[in-house]
């Protein structure tokens, strides 16, 4: 089982916060439809007031299950966003966490820039 978030003292880009001068709400309703285009990830649950969704992602039969929290927090009436996501595995033998993180970051920062 293994676990990976994203965090501004990491160096790789794609395992950093989405930061971008957009509300967060836009920002979230982005997160939620790209979600829903990716293949072999699902929403399991949102709360659309603490702006956080709650997602699966199946990594195939050696690698398990990946429960992915994507979170967006930001001011309120001012266009600033950061976008967090974490990953974490069970059920398999090898961890995807840090890839599931990059992916979602590389995805969304591409989307919402």
């Amino acid at each position: 089982m293994g676990k990976f978030e994203t965090s501004e003292d990491h160096a790789g880009r794609w395992h950093r916060p989405v930061c971008v001068p957009i509300g967060k709400a836009d920002v979230f309703a982005s997160a939620l439809e790209m979600v829903e285009d990716l293949a072999r990830w699902s929403v399991q649950s949102v709360d659309k007031d603490g702006l956080s969704a709650t997602c699966a992602r199946d990594n195939g039969p050696l690698r398990g299950t990946s429960t992915i929290v994507v979170r967006v927090e930001g001011p309120d009436g001012i266009p600033n966003s950061q976008t967090h996501c974490s990953s974490q595995s069970s059920g398999g033998l090898l961890s995807r966490d840090k890839s599931n993180v990059a992916e979602f970051v590389q995805k969304l920062w591409m989307r919402v820039t």
